[in-house]
C-alpha cells in the first residue's frame, strides 16, 4: 500500500536503548490503521487541555475521527485545530505507542465522507454505520462533523528494547 513518506526518520538516542533501531514509517502505518482506540488531545479556548478517547480510521495518509458538533472537542477545534492523537498499549515491556501531531481539518466533501463512512463500518461493524448528509456524518443525535489529521510529526515509542523514533513530514 503506497503512502506518504516522512521527510526524516530519526531514533532519539537520549531515550533509546543502545540496541534500538529507528522504526520505518511503513511498519507504523498498519498499527495506526488497526488501532481501535485513540486519545485525542485538544486545547480549550481558555488554554486548558482536553483529552478524550475516540474511534478513528486511517485513510489517504490521515487519521479521521468524528464527533457531535456541540461536543467539547469540536468546540475546541473551532478555536484551535492543532491536536495530538495517541494510541498504544498500557504494557510497560511490550508493544509500541504511537503519537500523531497535526492539524484537524474538517472534511466536507460528501463523496469522500461516504468512503470514510464505509471504512468506519468495515472496521467497527454495523453499529457504526453512518449516512452522509450536508458535509457531515448524519447521526441519530444530529450532524457529526468529520476531521482528518495528516501527521506533521509522529513518534513511535518501542518498549522492547526501549526506543523513540521521530518521523517528520514536510
Amino acid at each position: 500500500m503506497a503512502h506518504r513518506e516522512p521527510a526524516s526518520t530519526r531514533l532519539d538516542d537520549r531515550y533509546s536503548d543502545p540496541r534500538a533501531v529507528a522504526e520505518s514509517w511503513a511498519d507504523a502505518v498498519p498499527r495506526l490503521a488497526a488501532a481501535e482506540i485513540f486519545w485525542l488531545s485538544t486545547v480549550r479556548p481558555d488554554g486548558r487541555p482536553h483529552v478524550t478517547p475516540l474511534l478513528t480510521v486511517w485513510w489517504r495518509d490521515a487519521l479521521y475521527f468524528s464527533s457531535g458538533d456541540q461536543e467539547r472537542k469540536v468546540l475546541n477545534l473551532n478555536e484551535n485545530r492543532e491536536v495530538v492523537l495517541t494510541t498504544g498499549t498500557n504494557a510497560l515491556n511490550e508493544g509500541q505507542d504511537l503519537v500523531i501531531e497535526g492539524e484537524a481539518v474538517r472534511e466536507t466533501d460528501d463523496a469522500r465522507l461516504r468512503e470514510v463512512a464505509a471504512l468506519w463500518e468495515r472496521k467497527y461493524g454495523p453499529d457504526w454505520h453512518f449516512d452522509v448528509k450536508d458535509g457531515a456524518f448524519a447521526a441519530k443525535w444530529g450532524a457529526a462533523p468529520v476531521f482528518g489529521v495528516a501527521p506533521r510529526t509522529a513518534f513511535g515509542f518501542a518498549k522492547a528494547p526501549y526506543g523513540q523514533t521521530r518521523w517528520q513530514f514536510a
